[in-house]
């Protein structure tokens, strides 16, 4: 597998630390608001990645943290006259219920800030210690001229960055580009003892503290969006290595942004969409599907239009397991023929294009074109099978074996017991769908047992107004949604 790493702007075979296992380090939201498609993004794609490594066989390790102490929140929850830390706490809550929707597994552990401030002002004594942090007037800053490879990550030297930036200069910093390890306590927000008086983390020492506490001191992957590359993660870097002496993460992999008309989406620049929004209007499966309809390093720009085409995509693949399991139930052969040699021996093949595209830095774009050819190859056996004896049942086991294998990586279905791709959506619509048109079905084939064409062609008609398609084999009749 190569995966492309930031830090040395190239592709890269994907050797873990420790053979057979991954560790992943990826950060999470700041919780003071619901989550938009551009969080959802970098969220869907590392869990698809982790999705890839347990297909691959790998052990994996992974742990994304929330950052429930930060300015935003205290910010919003002083306008909203909440208490900060039960702010944040509720906004956990509600990315849960998001990424839950969009099948997003839950990460082995999510540390909080406001629960892991031993390890942070332990983290940042030792910085002071080592010589790469100093106090001010109770606040803790980093030196980073005490770093010599500070900006490899980003590819900028302290002097670009400076011309840059655009803050403040504060005149008690060694450096303009030193930045806060702890802040002092100011009135009216949360704080915690430390030995340089009472205050609160900066951004980045959180992230270099909670994940050394869970994946030493260091690990496989770093991941998180484009614009965490500075200064989040390059502060990461200099802070863990500058504390441990030792290398921080082996690969840094980022996502692109989600624009809107080729403008990234973000709360600062008030063109984002709330998943919540997204999910009143498209199912989850449709949301994750589209997130994944592009490289990840690629910006994926949002509209409407491309959500709808995604779901009509998806309704070919809910379209061709129905029709799996339809043919399933029915008699089928045990007998092996030609064309069910066939069909193995080019789902074979498209298992092994799947896997060569995913180990190629992770393309679930095309990952996902060889499912849509595995639809068709599918589609095309059971049309051929279906003019004949029927299709075999080995055949069918294989096919749906494959496609619970591509969707135990992508995510687009829940599962069931062996990985089981479940349709229903979860409220039982799904299933109360299917039951209602089989009972359609039923009373049509009784129209026909007696002949009255009139009322079999009228229930025909009937349910293609409504975008279902019947076609009747020797099999039985199948059912499926127009695409």
């Amino acid at each position: 597998m190569q995966i492309y790493n930031t830090l040395t702007r190239r592709k890269e075979d994907f050797i873990p630390r420790d053979p057979g296992k991954v560790s992943m380090y990826v950060c999470g939201p700041t919780t003071y608001n619901f989550i938009h498609m551009g969080n959802a993004r970098a969220f869907v794609v590392f869990d698809t990645l982790r999705r890839y490594f347990l297909y691959k066989g790998y052990k994996v390790r992974y742990i994304q943290n929330f950052t429930d102490v930060d300015d935003k929140i205290i910010n919003r929850a002083r306008e909203e006259g909440k208490d900060p830390i039960r702010l944040a706490a509720k906004y956990v809550d509600e990315y849960f219920r998001d990424m839950d929707a969009l099948n997003v597994l839950r990460a082995d552990v999510h540390p909080k800030v406001s629960e892991h401030l031993e390890e942070i002002i332990g983290m940042v004594s030792l910085l002071i210690e080592r010589g790469h942090a100093y106090v001010v007037d109770g606040d803790v800053y980093y030196n980073i001229s005490s770093f010599n490879d500070y900006g490899k990550l980003s590819g900028r030297s302290p002097e670009d960055m400076q011309a840059g930036a655009r803050v403040e200069v504060d005149t008690r910093k060694g450096h303009p580009m030193d930045f806060a390890l702890w802040k002092t306590a100011k009135v009216g927000e949360p704080s915690w003892d430390s030995p340089w008086g009472p205050g609160r983390p900066g951004w980045h020492i959180e992230c270099s503290a909670m994940s050394r506490k869970y994946l030493g001191d260091g690990f496989d992957i770093h991941g998180g969006g484009y614009d965490l590359i500075f200064p989040h993660h390059e502060n990461e870097i200099a802070q863990s290595e500058a504390a441990t002496g030792k290398a921080f993460a082996r690969y840094w992999m980022h996502n692109g942004f989600i624009t809107i008309n080729q403008e990234k989406m973000s709360k600062s620049l008030g063109n984002f969409f709330l998943v919540r929004e997204v999910l009143d209007k498209f199912t989850p499966e449709t949301v994750r599907f589209f997130l994944l309809s592009a490289h990840y390093r690629s910006p994926l720009d949002f509209d409407d239009e491309k959500l709808a085409a995604a779901g009509r995509g998806l309704e070919r693949v809910k379209n061709c397991v129905r029709l799996l399991e339809e043919a399933a139930r029915g008699a089928v052969r045990d007998k092996v023929n030609g064309a069910d040699n066939d069909l193995s021996a080019l789902l074979d093949r498209r298992r092994q294009d799947f896997e060569n595209a995913m180990d190629d830095d992770f393309n679930t774009a095309l990952a996902t074109g060889i499912l849509f050819d595995v639809v068709g190859d599918i589609n095309s056996y059971l049309h051929r099978t279906g003019k004949e004896e029927g299709p075999c049942g080995e055949a069918l086991t294989g096919a749906i074996s494959l496609l619970e294998k591509f969707n135990s990586v992508l995510g687009f279905f829940r599962t069931g017991p062996g990985g089981k791709i479940i349709l229903d959506s979860g409220d039982g619509e799904e299933e109360l769908v299917g039951g209602l048109i089989d009972l359609i079905i039923k009373i049509r084939q009784e129209a026909r047992s007696q002949k009255d064409w009139a009322t079999a062609d009228s229930i025909r008609n009937g349910l293609k107004d409504l975008g279902i398609v019947l076609e009747d084999t020797p099999q039985g009749v199948r059912w499926k949604k127009q695409v």
